[in-house]
């Protein structure tokens, strides 16, 4: 393992442009629960229920909905970042970093120290609200102290429009200038990292696809095997937190040589 983290590390030190791109399995070492894995979110909720069309369509699905993002909320606002999103955030001290894409919704990597520019969220923020009606923005934590006082479905202040975290639900479509911008910078690289993500869920999933048709070298760091597995320069099948924080020292040394 030592030779194998020395070889990324190196990588890392002589790339003009390096992207990381994060998943549920980096967020799961803070505490967040993910969807897919045994035990998961969706072990407990049927996916179908939160279609985006079933959220516009029904009071009873916005009721289910807002359950449900009630309950992924309260560990994700008491989450701290990990090591590894601290050794991310190090990385682009360093100037070793590009950008981190991000599946996630937790804003752990602004809160660890990468600056707000430097994060592309694919699949938006829990921790903002807005009004689908008349896009005003509300603050996610007053939203959640009106619901426990007095409502089921929270609504506009203004326009009456129904409120929803500013995340992307099945069906609703991706951000244009995130996904787009994603694209861009997964195409210019010369190394995509994928850090605890199942490369499961489009169209995030094509981006190391991208990265690696237009000469990146590609690295997978994640517990378990990705579909990606067999384009891959490297694949490490272990825990984010350590394997990051042992990159991150490995740079560091050969940055000092």
């Amino acid at each position: 393992m030592d030779e194998v983290t020395e070889r990324i590390a190196r990588w890392i030190t002589e790339a003009k442009s390096v992207v990381i791109f994060t998943g549920a399995g980096l967020s799961t070492e803070s505490g967040i629960p993910d969807f897919r894995s045994p035990g998961g979110v969706w072990d407990k909720y049927n996916p179908e229920d939160f279609y985006f069309d079933r959220f516009m369509a029904s009071e009873i699905s916005r009721w289910k909905y807002w359950q449900m993002a009630t309950e992924m909320y309260e560990p994700m606002k008491k989450a701290q970042p990990n090591a590894a999103h601290l050794a991310i955030a190090e990385l682009e001290k360093l100037g070793k970093l590009d950008c981190v894409i991000t599946q996630n919704i937790d804003n752990l990597h602004v809160r660890a120290g990468n600056s707000p520019d430097k994060v592309i969220e694919l699949h938006g923020t829990a921790m903002s609200v807005s009004c689908l009606s008349c896009r005003k923005k509300f603050d996610r934590e007053k939203v959640q102290e009106k619901l426990k006082e007095e409502e089921k479905v929270p609504y506009c202040d203004s326009c009456g429009g129904p409120l929803k975290p500013d995340t992307i639900s099945f069906g609703q479509a991706m951000p244009v200038k995130e996904t787009q911008e994603a694209y861009e910078r997964s195409s210019a690289c010369d190394l995509f990292i994928v850090i605890g993500s199942s490369l499961v869920v489009q169209p995030a999933a094509s981006m190391p696809v991208t990265a690696k048709r237009n000469g990146a070298r590609l690295v997978i760091i994640n517990r378990d095997p990705t579909p990606c597995d067999g384009m891959a320069d490297v694949v490490i099948n272990d825990q984010a937190g350590a394997t990051v924080t042992a990159l991150l020292e490995k740079v560091k040394n050969i940055m000092a040589e």
